[in-house]
């Protein structure tokens, strides 16, 4: 055993034998699943299965203000509940390698995907020479895992894309949008676009929205002239559009789940922040714009879940699966100074963070991580406080007003990420590597050596 690995070892256990007691009171669906969990926790061993739940911009200002406006400053989030908690670094690199010290969301998946950090804009290739770098999808497939990839963004969005695509640029995402990846285009010998690559890839289930890049025409190669969902069509996909069509497809065959034109609306509405703040406004918890046959996050992770163990199933495999959930919106939101929107999204992924640690609950030998790709710009201040910004006053469940702020661009422009370090938490087989401070790359050294991936 290596002398990190012992010393981790011996760190996380003192841990975990003090929290131990409080952990075996929680109920099995609620927070650890008892003291069995938090022993899996510590003792590492093989994991059969990891769902990877990424909160996109949820850093622990926008987790708080879920928190405070939903469950209570005293509240816990389904989040709150895992037994191992630490945070990573989340910085990107520039060419030569250097840092740069704040990042997209191309450059940070690519950090967990590939254990490669590269420079903002780019999707698992490396920094300085644009070469691809293997991904935890690519090599779970390689070692007889399903593999699953679910989004409130666009399928082809940065996020999602890391895990089975590579591309030069991340505005790369139809066979129309190859303008900053040329060396990419089928064309030029290149993979095509990442929706092309996608379904190229066979995916097990492909749940999010933009059917819009899906719509566009292959322009060269064996697929020429059909689209992007004929293709995957051809390749042997189900293709579904609405919570209905996504209940009832069966294991057997890949699934390209493709539920809104671009990102899927949001649960959540209200007014957004503005300069000088708003009258005190409690959110909307609906969205007009939002189709009532759209499944919600933790509906697509059910399904998602269902499916892939249902295809190894069918194989007798001993191998599990590999799924990334991400909620999407929580960044997209924090952009737009939109804290209900945010909110309403942060709220909509922690329901999937509870199906995930549900499942873990009755298959302990799945290890679920928590975690965001960067941090972003909300902040809780004052009531008295007169930001310089933009800013909005909500009311909360409890009945209390909070003062929310995003003052990291001018007004009118989008709002910026920030550099800070993010929260990471963990249960089940090699949890314990969460603890500390890490760095996004260790995150692929974790689920690589959880699944015995080679």
């Amino acid at each position: 055993m290596h002398r990190a690995t012992r010393r981790r070892l011996t760190v996380a256990t003192a841990l975990v034998t003090a929290t131990t007691a409080a952990v075996a009171v929680t109920s099995a669906a609620g927070a650890s699943g008892g003291t069995e969990q938090a022993r899996n926790a510590i003792q590492g061993g093989k994991a059969k299965n990891v769902i990877l739940l990424i909160g996109d911009g949820m850093g622990d200002s926008e987790i708080t203000l879920a928190r405070d406006y939903t469950v209570g400053a005293n509240g816990r989030l389904n989040m709150d509940r895992f037994p191992l908690t630490g945070a990573y670094t989340t910085y990107a690199v520039h060419a030569d390698g250097t840092p740069d010290y704040v990042t997209d969301s191309a450059a940070s998946g690519t950090g967990w995907a590939t254990g490669v950090k590269t420079v903002n804009g780019r999707i698992s290739k490396t920094p300085g020479t644009d070469k691809p770098v293997k991904t935890l999808l690519e090599l779970a497939q390689k070692n007889g895992y399903a593999t699953g990839d679910v989004t409130t963004a666009e399928l082809t969005d940065a996020t999602p894309a890391v895990l089975a695509s590579h591309a030069t640029d991340r505005s790369c995402q139809g066979p129309a949008d190859m303008a900053k990846c040329p060396a990419d285009t089928i064309a030029a010998g290149g993979p095509g676009s990442i929706a092309e690559q996608e379904v190229n890839h066979k995916v097990d289930v492909l749940f999010g929205g933009g059917r819009q890049r899906f719509d566009q025409a292959v322009t060269d190669g064996r697929y020429k002239g059909l689209t992007v969902t004929q293709q995957a069509q051809r390749l042997g996909y189900q293709v579904v559009t609405d919570n209905a069509s996504m209940k009832a497809a069966k294991s057997g065959k890949p699934v390209l789940g493709l539920f809104a034109p671009g990102n899927v609306a949001t649960e959540w509405t209200g007014k957004a922040a503005a300069v000088g703040g708003t009258a005190p406004q409690r959110c909307v918890t609906s969205n007009p714009n939002r189709p009532a046959t759209t499944p919600s996050l933790a509906d697509s992770a059910t399904k998602a879940i269902e499916l892939l163990e249902a295809k190894q199933r069918a194989k007798h495999s001993k191998q599990g699966f590999f799924l990334q959930i991400e909620g999407a919106s929580i960044d997209k939101q924090d952009h737009a100074a939109d804290p209900c929107g945010q909110i309403g999204e942060t709220a909509a992924f922690d329901r999937a963070v509870k199906v995930a640690r549900a499942y873990a609950a009755k298959h302990p030998d799945t290890l679920v991580v928590t975690t965001a790709d960067h941090g972003h710009t909300s902040q809780i201040v004052p009531l008295e406080a007169t930001p310089p910004g933009l800013s909005s006053t909500l009311v909360t469940d409890e009945g209390q007003q909070l003062k929310v702020n995003y003052s990291t661009n001018t007004p009118g422009q989008s709002q910026e990420h920030t550099g800070t370090e993010v929260r990471i938490a963990a249960q089940g087989p090699l949890a314990y590597r969460v603890l500390g401070v890490t760095n996004q790359t260790d995150l692929f050294a974790t689920v690589r050596e959880a699944l015995r991936l080679h």
